[in-house]
């Protein structure tokens, strides 16, 4: 009775449906035709593995996509895979035509096939295509339109269709199938049963999800969704049942708590709710390739994977980034936007659009509705601007003032760009094409006053500061100061400024009134107004920012937060989230970047999950705090490692193994040991947040070559050549925008030496170099023992020279002394000579005087004249016999005939002197006759003092005297 009452409650919730209508924002769809995934066009079934990659099953094979890198994996007989399954090992389950079984990674990370058809009874190994694979508990079942495959424990068994098998799904804890003539079944005690009372057999069912814990939510091919709950079948009437009569449903799968997807044949995918209500529609319009819905996932991040007719698709679905189309139509530019009323309006550059709000709803693009376009606004939207509870627009035609879907106009033109409202004041700026416009709000009513005189000039962009000066700017002339009359119908003075005032360029400024200052956004960074100077400077706060990087916008929001557009990308300076350091972090949105309409650029922060940023087509919804407190766990794969020679070699194919299940580190036994020939390699890696990649950086470091991790970067890939012997680990991080960072996965690998390398080689080369050393040793020991022969036989020679030298030198001095010698010698031998003269020449006188005086005294006859002349003959004798004369003889003989007498008187002591006066004068080789003169005698005496002499010296006759006094003296 109580499900009978709440399904009737449930029954009545769907009939009171609401008119179909879609969220105001739309999530992003990102395309991938198969020329992207090299494959066939269509997708029949997605399935995502525990580390974040997709599988999908694909006419070429088996296809996997990393966000970066597609592989195809394809079947042993090419044949085409229509479903995929994943078990909780890992095991990637397919079949094909005539062949069914699963890819499963090798030791090297590698997927590979293992075919299970071997397990088939012979008969059941024809079969055409599997397109249903369901894991269910520990069972695997495979659908064929002609029979159900079960593999459990590695056994198979198979189960014929009566009419055809044309369904096969798990829901609720529940296996079921559908059959042209049983109808729908249930999997139960080991065999199919019927599982409701009414007859199904002309309902084909294509789809099987929960709704609620008593029914199932069904879907069938042309008959619309229905409930199962117990064992009967409801009639489920939504607000897309019209659309459903006149479409084929391929499937259905709940996608969040109160949110289910409706696949078709030809209008794309529906998203309903638990009432039925048409919650958005993705078609060819949305921006889907296809409207034929052949498969779809709910990923691990809450997005969709849509698998098409031609193409697969990814829906943002879970994203905090929307994008509103006013007018889905037609594209038109958006930089005008405001919430007010319960409504949001949206001014574009053909007229300005609205669509209600539910105050309920806080992130407004989940709001479902339509636009409206407001009556008398075609033409472009500048701006919109709520001044005392009333909503004015700046339009080409003048100052509009907006009530509902209608607008009035409060100005007679020229076009109006921006308005200012004056504090606790009832006078309004409007800056125009021509110079400043004054209005004034009056009793809920809006007045023209008139143009202010004093300027004319085209200034879009205006500030208020705290004096009530009015800032504008033009976009080629610079930056105008105003300042009106107290009527304010004048202006009293104005100021330009550009670069002669501090600006870098009179060109493309535009002017702020943040946080109590006057601030410039220019094309090299954000300037502030120095009123002392009455000049503008580098603002030393945003310099650390935007350093020269062009600004083309600044607001701030109730928060006090800066958002900003610099250089065309989105941002905004956080002073909610204070860093170590830091007064305020700043955040930009890569998946807005490059968005925003250029020379208009424009962002509304109405609060923290509505912050509107204007675009060439429409405007983009952002909800901040969404986005900042996202939960999507930032992973990073590892996805190939290839070494490259002469031919590329995969080392690791994206898979740690360890045993038979698949892990997040490599294993000891993945590691590899590579020749010296692979030196250079190739790493592939990415993340698995397919929503944020435009937000994900990477950084890494192969560990053993890199001193420091990389900079980062959006590369998914890096090359590394010539890698010298060794161990090495590879090791990837992520990061995203928000400053988070995955933990480093890590690749180790070996790259071996070379045989001349190796340990044995050292060895060979230590035992040589030891070899080499005892050989250098001895080398050097006998080199150092023939030098020190060397040596010693040069000292010996340099002795020997020296003593040549000396002996030179002594013989130099010894001739010098026989020179001498010889000199004194021959002067002795002079003087002796000269004595020797004399003393034969004083002979020879004496002898001539005695004779004459004999001659004399024999003719004079003088008697007794021996008597007479005794005295005189004395005389003679005694100078004859002079011995002084000898003396000096003797003295002069001995010295130069080396101490002749000496020797002779020591060795013939029996010599007389007579006797060694003998030798002397033969020694001198006198003759007899000057011996006989010398010795005054007669010859006869000389003769026989000669033969006394010989005789005493014992000589024989032979013997020559002369010779012998030579010889005995020497």
């Amino acid at each position: 009775m109580k499900k009978c009452i709440l399904f009737i409650l449930v029954l009545r919730a769907f009939i009171c449906t609401s008119t179909a209508q879609n969220t105001l924002g739309t999530p992003t769809i990102k395309n991938y035709t198969h020329n992207e995934y090299n494959g066939g066009s269509e997708i029949w079934d997605i399935k995502q593995g525990k580390n974040g990659l997709l599988y999908l099953a694909n006419e070429e094979g088996l296809l996997s996509f990393d966000g970066s890198y597609w592989k195809t994996y394809p079947l042993p007989n090419r044949s085409a895979i229509k479903s995929v399954a994943i078990d909780s090992a890992g095991r990637i389950y397919v079949g094909g035509q005539d062949e069914v079984g699963y890819f499963f990674p090798n030791q090297a990370g590698i997927l590979k096939y293992h075919s299970l058809k071997q397990l088939l009874p012979q008969k059941a190994r024809q079969f055409a295509d599997i397109w249903d694979i369901v894991i269910h508990h520990d069972e695997v079942f495979f659908r064929t339109i002609e029979c159900i495959f079960e593999l459990k424990n590695n056994v198979m068994r198979t189960f014929d269709a009566p009419g055809g098998w044309m369904m096969l799904h798990r829901a609720g804890g529940r296996l079921f199938a559908h059959d042209q003539e049983l109808g729908l079944v249930e999997f139960k005690d080991t065999r199919w049963q019927a599982c409701i009372e009414q007859p199904t057999a002309n309902i084909r069912v294509t789809g099987i999800t929960e709704f609620n814990r008593d029914s199932l939510l069904v879907t069938t091919r042309k008959h619309g969704l229905f409930f199962l709950t117990g064992t009967k079948l409801y009639k489920a009437p939504t607000a897309i049942d019209a659309a459903l009569r006149t479409d084929l449903v391929n499937l259905c799968e709940k996608i969040s708590n109160n949110r289910y997807a409706i696949g078709t044949a030809a209008k794309g995918l529906f998203i309903i709710d638990n009432k039925g209500n048409l919650i958005e529609q993705f078609s060819n319009k949305q921006g889907l390739q296809n409207n034929n819905i052949h498969s779809l996932l709910l990923d691990s991040d809450h997005n969709l994977w849509i698998g098409l007719e031609n193409g697969l698709d990814f829906v943002n679905y879970n994203t905090s980034v929307k994008h509103i189309y006013p007018n889905r139509e037609n594209e038109v530019k958006s930089n005008a936007v405001s919430i007010f009323n319960n409504k949001l309006y949206i001014g574009t550059s053909n007229g300005l659009y609205v669509a209600s709000v539910n105050p309920q709803q806080k992130d407004i693009s989940m709001v479902t509705g339509a636009f409206a376009e407001v009556e008398n606004t075609r033409g472009q939207v500048m701006s919109l601007t709520q001044i005392g509870g009333h909503l004015l627009a700046g339009h080409q035609d003048g100052v509009l003032q907006v009530n509902n879907n209608v607008a009035k106009a409060i100005t007679p033109g020229p076009g109006a760009w921006m308005l200012k409202a004056f504090p606790a004041s009832p006078d309004i700026v409007a800056g125009t094409y021509t110079g400043f416009q004054l209005l004034k709000y009056n009793n809920a009513n809006f007045s023209f006053e008139g143009k202010i005189d004093g300027i004319y000039e085209s200034l879009g962009n205006l500030a208020l500061d705290n004096s009530n000066q009015i800032w504008a700017t033009h976009p080629y002339r610079g930056i105008f100061k105003v300042q009106l009359s107290a009527n304010k119908k004048k202006v009293s003075a104005f100021t330009r400024y550009s670069e002669k005032n501090g600006l870098p360029s009179a060109l493309n400024n535009h002017v702020y009134f943040i946080k109590g200052r006057i601030i410039a956004a220019t094309e090299k960074g954000v300037y502030e107004y120095d009123a002392n100077k009455d000049t503008f400077g580098k603002s030393p706060f945003y310099k650390p920012i935007f350093a020269d990087a062009r600004v083309e916008y600044l607001t701030e929001d109730d928060k006090g937060n800066v958002w900003f557009i610099s250089n065309q990308r989105v941002g905004v300076i956080d002073f909610s989230k204070k860093p170590a350091g830091k007064p305020y972090t700043v955040i930009y949105f890569p998946e807005l970047a490059g968005q925003t309409v250029k020379g208009a650029e424009y962002i509304y922060p109405h609060d923290q999950k509505n912050i509107f940023i204007g675009s060439n087509n429409g405007v983009f919804h952002l909800n901040y705090r969404q986005y900042v407190s996202s939960e999507n766990k930032l992973n990073v794969l590892l996805t190939s490692v290839k070494a490259i020679a002469e031919k590329d070699s995969v080392i690791f194919g994206g898979y740690f193994v360890k045993g038979n299940q698949i892990t997040s580190a490599q294993s000891a036994e993945q590691m590899v040991s590579l020749s010296n020939q692979w030196s250079s390699f190739h790493f592939e890696y990415t993340s698995t947040l397919y929503a944020q990649k435009s937000n994900v950086e990477f950084t890494y470091k192969l560990i053993g070559f890199d001193q420091e991790w990389s900079k980062w970067s959006v590369k998914t890939e890096k090359d590394y050549t010539n890698l010298p012997y060794g161990t090495y680990t590879f090791s990837v991080r992520a990061r995203n925008n928000l400053g988070a960072a995955s933990a480093p996965v890590n690749y180790a690998f070996i790259v071996e030496p070379a045989w001349y390398q190796t340990i044995w080689a050292y060895i060979a080369y230590f035992a040589i170099f030891a070899c080499m050393v005892y050989i250098g040793i001895k080398y050097q020991q006998k080199r150092f023992e023939l030098q020190r022969q060397k040596h010693e036989e040069e000292q010996k020679r340099l002795s020997y020279l020296h003593s040549l030298e000396l002996d030179r030198n002594d013989k130099e001095i010894m001739a010098l002394k026989n020179d001498k010698l010889e000199a004194e010698l021959n002067y002795k031998n002079k003087e002796l000579a000269t004595l020797t003269m004399q003393m034969v020449d004083r002979g020879k006188l004496m002898l001539n005087i005695k004779d004459e005086l004999m001659v004399l005294i024999k003719k004079l006859n003088i008697p007794d004249a021996s008597y007479q002349f005794r005295s005189v003959f004395k005389l003679l004798s005694d100078t004859e016999k002079n011995e002084g004369d000898w003396d000096n003889f003797a003295l002069y003989f001995d010295q130069v005939h080396n101490n002749f007498l000496s020797t002779m008187k020591a060795k013939f002591p029996g010599l007389s002197s007579t006797d060694l006066k003998l030798c002397a004068y033969l020694r001198l080789n006198l003759s007899s006759k000057e011996i006989a003169q010398l010795l005054n005698i007669s010859l006869k005496g000389v003769e026989i003092s000669r033969y006394r002499v010989r005789k005493k010296l014992q000589l024989s006759t032979e013997t020559n005297l002369y010779d012998f006094l030579i010889e005995v003296t020497k």
